[in-house]
């Protein structure tokens, strides 16, 4: 009985292991598959469907993009897990260590952090199309404003490496995007046409379009950070995509594509069956269809427009700067034997009237200018507004004397054009003329014969007075000269060209040492030592007189400190040009700054300004005057009777020490008389309470003359001429 039990339990036995072995078989190769595929977790934007989205069935993050990684990633021996990303762009979730890769990338980008990045072969093609609110016209594509939502900022560097002059708007969600391109705020909205696929199945998007026309295909790759473990996942992924055929791509696509994904909320409804909403659709329809065709229209508008602006300006209808130059050669070609002459006109003082009358009579007097010229020219002559009030003409050489009259014809009509309208104001007028050469009809150089025309008009504007004047070669070398001198100051600076001087000031009765003057020196490699008056009115009316006067001043404060250390104590006496005072710079804490800097006492340093300058910009240079001695600076009001003197200024200015120029003395006219003015200036600086000093003594007659006058402080050469700071230093040590 117990062997037949045994025998029994033996084929029970061996029938579960027959049943069960399929089973353990399976479960054995599951394990063994899953134990193969390696986890991948690739994140990826919410917000793309079709591409990915979350299916609302399932649960599941489904899509174009989602399938066709999921087969590469098996392809590969990774089990792909989808996760939206946290980040609000991939460039942010690149720098997250729980993706293993972010997806989809256009092309290989640099994450948030600045790292860079390695991105796998394309696993489909992504047409990207423009969307568009109704019948806008829309910008060639490296002029556009488009929108694009944030999650998309890697894909925005690819698009701004295809058209570099193209402005990208990020907005958070597609509602927003919509909104603004409504509003205007953007010209189109940039996405693929797979998710404008799934978008304008929303009813209130009838309004909105796709520009197929501005149509271009992305890549869509996965990407990582570029490191050892990135590229082996990369390479590996490769390899997976490399398997993925063309059929089962377009199926994926096809499959989402066609798919009904878009669910109505209730505004859709309202739109899609309510009778007034069909009565719109259909109105907006019949806009859309009229729309593409003034579309059309427009845009040839446009285009003829632009081409006429290229050519033409657009407030006087002149033609512009490159127009003339077409226009010139083309007339020089065409007309050989006329004898042409180029005019550079420029209206003195023109800032003036747009102050004084505002800038639309300004704009009305320029109309009036050039409609004025145009009615005085013929078809083979040309005018040209370069800029402003700068004007240029193109005309047929008739003689000296008919030059004069065609200008009190038509020129004098301009000068009085306020004044025939009740104005108290006569126009100014400076014109510079150049004949043209044979060579100029042979080379049609238009901007060499302006720029000499341009010479002729700045020497007229120059004498301070209007009218015409011609061109010769000495203008054109002074001015080129003068152009290679301000354009080679930062290179003079940083070479040591230019050099800072100093001229020692003297107390009379004793010759003791009471100051200096920092001086410009330039030793030019070319042209040799360069006067202080020849470049230092040029820096300051091309605006880099600052570059200059900020490096003397630093140079000084370096000076003053090694001496110091030295042991000797010097004040300096550095010049501030009219031309140094901005709104845009802070002079008195540009000086406070220096002082701190090299640690110097406030009273080593003193600011010269010159009468001029303060006469010509009285309220500005007296506003930074007094800011300059509340900081402790002394202040000092440089050649006082040069020329523009006023009792009315030592009134009104605030400072610390006259500085007494010798004109009167020197110059030309009774010198008893000069005498006589020079020994009441002093006597009058001395009862306001001033301190003076008089520069350009050159004789002991001059200095024995102001010392019984009651000026003892003096500088000029009859004590010592300029010296580099060495021997100045020297100088010092005996």
């Amino acid at each position: 009985m117990k062997n037949i039990q045994r025998f029994i339990g033996i084929c029970f036995l061996l029938l579960c292991i027959l049943f069960l072995a399929p089973c353990l078989v399976s479960f054995c190769d599951v394990s063994a598959e899953e134990k193969d595929s390696e986890r991948l977790v690739v994140g990826i934007p919410e917000d793309r469907c079709p591409i990915f989205y979350e299916d609302p069935d399932t649960g599941e993050i489904v899509g174009i993009g989602v399938d066709l990684m999921r087969s590469a990633a098996e392809e590969a021996g990774y089990k792909a897990e989808f996760q939206f990303i946290e980040e609000e762009t991939i460039k942010d979730a690149l720098d997250n260590p729980k993706y293993d890769v972010i997806m989809p990338f256009g092309s290989a980008i640099k994450s948030t952090s600045g790292q860079e990045s390695i991105v796998s072969d394309n696993l489909f093609q992504t047409p990207f199309t423009l969307l568009v609110y109704g019948n806008r016209v829309v910008p060639p594509m490296n002029k556009l404003r488009v929108g694009m939502l944030s999650s998309l900022g890697g894909g925005a560097d690819t698009v701004r490496q295809l058209y570099p002059g193209i402005e990208i708007v990020f907005y958070d969600t597609m509602p927003e995007a919509v909104k603004n391109l409504r509003k205007g705020k953007v010209d189109a909205l940039l996405h693929n046409s797979y998710v404008w696929s799934y978008v304008l199945q929303k009813p209130s998007y009838t309004d909105l379009k796709v520009q197929p026309s501005a149509m271009f295909s992305m890549d869509f790759r996965v990407g990582t950070l570029d490191t050892p473990v990135g590229r082996s996942t990369v390479e590996r992924l490769n390899k997976g995509i490399e398997n993925i055929t063309d059929t089962y791509t377009q199926a994926v696509i096809l499959d989402y594509t066609t798919r009904r994904l878009y669910r109505y909320d209730m505004s859709d409804y309202i739109v899609q069956y309510g009778d007034v909403g069909i009565l719109v659709i259909l109105v907006i329809v019949s806009l859309v269809m009229i729309g593409i065709f003034r579309q059309k229209n427009l845009k040839l508008q446009q285009e003829a427009k632009m081409r006429w602006l290229k050519n033409h300006d657009a407030l006087t209808g002149a033609l512009s700067l490159q127009g003339f130059r077409n226009k010139v050669q083309s007339l020089l070609r065409e007309y050989p034997d006329n004898s042409y002459l180029l005019n550079y006109i420029n209206i003195k003082n023109f800032k003036y009237i747009n102050d004084s009358f505002g800038m639309k009579a300004g704009d009305d007097f320029l109309c009036f200018w050039i409609n004025n010229i145009n009615s005085n020219i013929s078809d083979d002559e040309a005018v040209c507004r370069i800029e402003s009030d700068h004007v240029a003409i193109l005309r047929k050489g008739k003689g000296d004397n008919m030059i004069l009259k065609e200008d009190a014809a038509a020129v004098d009509l301009v000068k009085n054009y306020f004044m025939d309208r009740g104005e108290e104001y006569r126009v100014q007028i400076c014109s510079g003329i150049y004949v043209l050469t044979p060579e100029d009809y042979e080379l049609a150089n238009v901007d060499h014969m302006l720029d000499l025309a341009r010479v002729a008009e700045k020497k007229v504007r120059e004498t301070k007075k209007d009218g015409y004047g011609f061109y010769n070669a000495e203008q054109w070398t002074k001015g080129k000269r003068i152009a290679e001198i301000v354009s080679h100051l930062p290179i003079a600076i940083s070479s040591g060209e230019i050099q800072v001087w100093y001229q020692p000031q003297v107390d009379c009765k004793t010759l003791d040492l009471t100051g200096m003057e920092a001086l410009c020196r330039w030793k030019h490699p070319k042209m040799g030592w360069i006067s202080p008056a020849e470049f230092i009115p040029e820096l300051e009316e091309s605006g880099q007189i600052f570059e200059l006067d900020s490096y003397v001043w630093e140079t000084v404060c370096k000076d003053l400190k090694r001496w110091r250390d030295l042991g000797i104590h010097h004040s300096a006496s550095v010049n501030l040009s009219r031309s140094d005072i901005r709104d845009d710079r802070d002079i008195p804490g540009y000086f406070k700054a220096l002082i701190e800097k090299y640690e110097l006492n406030i009273n080593q340093l003193r600011i010269e300004i010159t009468e001029t300058a303060f006469a010509e910009n009285p309220e500005t240079l007296i506003k930074t005057s007094e800011k300059l001695r509340e900081i402790g600076f002394s202040v000092e009001m440089d050649d006082f009777g040069s020329g523009y003197s006023s009792l009315h200024m030592l009134k009104e200015v605030s400072v610390d020490r006259i500085k007494l120029d010798m004109n009167f003395l020197t110059g030309s006219g009774d010198s008893e008389k000069g005498r006589t003015i020079v020994g009441y200036m002093i006597q009058m600086i001395n009862s306001l309470g001033m301190a003076m000093i008089v520069e350009g003594v050159e004789t002991a007659e001059q200095a024995d003359f102001l010392l019984k006058q009651g000026c003892s402080d003096m500088q000029g050469y009859y004590f010592h001429k300029p010296m580099p700071a060495e021997d100045f230093e020297k100088m010092s040590l005996l």
